[in-house]
């Protein structure tokens, strides 16, 4: 692992990425060269606790995953800063990967030193490495947004931490934070951010197609983008709000659904628990809203490397 010698080290993006305000780069420290990991056997130090060997950990994880030739992508808030500029602290790093290659990534990662675990079946694994871990993401809690091939098909190239690699694309972003309502977390700002950074140049056909039957949810964010960015509306294309509000017409005219039904699990795990239990209200299955790999332009996916090397 490399010696970062610049706090712009572990920041500076590649295109098509936006690169970051320097002001952000306050929220940095410097990283140190990361130890060896223990030999076979041999039970991994925890790390001192503090900030830069938060990053260090971090910075761990991705050049495993990069040596172990795992595929993966950034998202999270390394992500949203190499689209947005925005940076804010946080506790962990997202890394993004298809559910078949959860165990290859736990065995590089083991190998690092890290302990890992399969946190929530449905969604979720953790490595840890004393108090600090990552997140390795391969669907959403509720089930519907699964990480397919199209996420790397359309992936992004930005540095983090001293690491060329592959990003989650601000489309799938978008996808996957919308069903982000809980009373303690809600997504929408970083919905409205990627917007207003990255929406003229975003595949809005596949976006629309990743909501599928969900798609009134898509149209309530770019309702409140439009309240919040008025003067950047035209981020969004004219026909994608015609789309949706033909689409909210038409519903509208239809009048209510047949059965008392409530979609509010889709979006939180505990605000709409009254509505089940209480009023006896029906859900409604999460199923998987998976795109084919051959759904439109058929483009290579980045591949990560380390900064200042040829190509990997």
């Amino acid at each position: 692992m490399r010696l970062f010698e610049r706090a712009e080290d572990l920041l500076l993006d590649a295109e098509p990425v936006t690169l970051a305000s320097p002001a952000c780069l306050s929220h940095f420290v410097l990283v140190p060269r990361a130890e060896e990991p223990p030999a076979q056997g041999e039970e991994a130090k925890p790390p001192p606790t503090g900030k830069a060997h938060e990053i260090e950990i971090r910075a761990r994880a991705l050049a495993a995953m990069i040596d172990g030739e795992v595929p993966f992508l950034v998202a999270g808030k390394y992500a949203q800063f190499a689209y947005t500029g925005i940076y804010r602290e946080t506790k962990d790093l997202d890394l993004f990967l298809l559910e078949r290659d959860l165990p290859a990534a736990f065995r590089v990662l083991e190998k690092a030193g890290f302990r890992t675990e399969i946190q929530d079946a449905r969604w979720i694994g953790k490595a840890y490495f004393g108090d600090s871990f990552v997140d390795l993401i391969f669907a959403s809690s509720n089930g519907l947004c699964v990480v397919d091939d199209l996420w790397f098909q359309h992936a992004r190239e930005g540095a983090v931490l001293g690491y060329q690699v592959p990003l989650a694309p601000p489309e799938e972003m978008i996808f996957s934070k919308a069903f982000v309502d809980e009373r303690e977390r809600f997504d929408g700002a970083d919905i409205n951010h990627l917007i207003y950074a990255c929406g003229h140049e975003m595949d809005w056909e596949r976006l629309l197609a990743r909501f599928g039957p969900h798609w009134e949810l898509l149209f309530a964010h770019l309702s409140m983008y439009r309240f919040v960015y008025p003067g950047a509306r035209r981020q969004v294309p004219d026909w994608v709000m015609d789309e949706l509000c033909r689409r909210t017409q038409a519903v509208s005219r239809a009048g209510d659904a047949a059965s008392e039904v409530c979609r509010g699990h889709l979006i939180s795990n505990e605000q709409y628990r009254q509505d089940y239990e209480l009023r006896g209200m029906a859900s409604v299955d999460a199923l998987p809203l998976c795109l084919s790999p051959g759904w439109g332009s058929n483009v290579a996916p980045p591949r990560p490397k380390a900064l200042g090397t040829g190509s990997a």
